[in-house]
């Protein structure tokens, strides 16, 4: 094995990791396909092992490649943290107000101790946050930047996929107490739900399970996410939330672990012209890497 290869082969290598193609990759770091491919056959070769199996549908990481995976974000942080050393981004001359906006959970929970982390590397830069789960609100200027569950399209914004958000069903201890743990997804079904009221989405996954679920199986209802956190965290049935969510509280107990819930993508956006600013760009780089680390 070679141990001097090119960082910019586990760049690229990690790319591909995250997107799953050499499409996903190239868009991500812009770099054409062709390259993409090189890198990962060079770094396959120096490392003499195989990281991804080529399929019709896009990439599949190896066993290996999963391994190498932990130490591969260790080199990238690294990277980071020598660039934004030099740049002089993290302290000097990087100084006021950048405006963040992202959904209500991601910002009373994710984003906080993220931005606790954030005032000690960049100390002289404001943060003003806003809770919305509004997508157009950077197209009107009310923010800098993103942190957004699905991708933006249009042309005057850059977004970076920076991690996705796992779902897990859950309930308080004190309510698997009083009724019983689920065992099987189609347990469910005689339990209190926890759910939205007007989005579709847990009705339309249930639906795709086969289960003939409607918006009467779900004792409570309500699309304000934090009022369902605080439904579930109250005992009031099994719902279906955030993985960092739950992560917070040791009385909500995981459940189903064998039922898929797709994940969410979780991207940052900012408008194209303003990302030469070098206070933006400490702020947007800082949490692209922090909440990848952090889900």
């Amino acid at each position: 094995m070679n141990n001097n290869f090119d960082w910019a082969l586990v760049r690229s290598f990690l790319a591909a990791l995250e997107q799953g193609s050499l499409l996903g990759a190239a868009r991500v770091i812009q770099a054409s396909q062709p390259t993409i491919g090189r890198h990962i056959a060079e770094l396959e070769s120096q490392l003499g092992v195989v990281l991804f199996e080529r399929t019709g549908r896009g990439l599949l990481p190896t066993e290996t490649a999963l391994r190498l995976a932990d130490a591969a974000r260790a080199m990238e942080a690294g990277a980071h943290q020598l660039a934004r050393s030099v740049s002089g981004a993290d302290s000097a001359g990087v100084a006021g107000t950048v405006r963040i906006t992202a959904s209500q959970p991601v910002a009373c929970y994710l984003l906080p101790p993220l931005l606790a982390q954030m005032r000690l590397a960049l100390p002289q830069v404001q943060v003003a946050l806003v809770a919305s789960n509004a997508v157009s609100n950077l197209l009107r200027r009310e923010a800098d930047i993103a942190v957004r569950m699905v991708q933006p399209d249009q042309a005057t914004l850059v977004a970076k996929r920076v991690g996705k958000v796992s779902l897990s069903a859950c309930a308080h201890q004190d309510y698997l107490r009083r009724r019983g743990m689920p065992r099987q997804p189609t347990d469910l079904l005689a339990h209190e739900l926890v759910g939205a009221d007007r989005n579709e989405d847990i009705l339309k996954g249930f639906a795709a399970m086969g289960y003939p679920v409607t918006r009467e199986h779900f004792a409570f209802r309500t699309d304000d996410l934090i009022a369902s956190w605080q439904a579930v965290r109250n005992g009031l049935g099994v719902g279906f939330m955030a993985d960092y969510l739950i992560r917070t509280d040791s009385a909500i107990v995981p459940l189903l672990p064998m039922l898929k819930i797709p994940p969410l993508p979780v991207w940052l956006a900012v408008h194209r012209e303003i990302r030469t600013s070098r206070r933006i760009r400490a702020v947007y780089d800082f949490l692209a890497q922090a909440i990848r680390l952090a889900l």
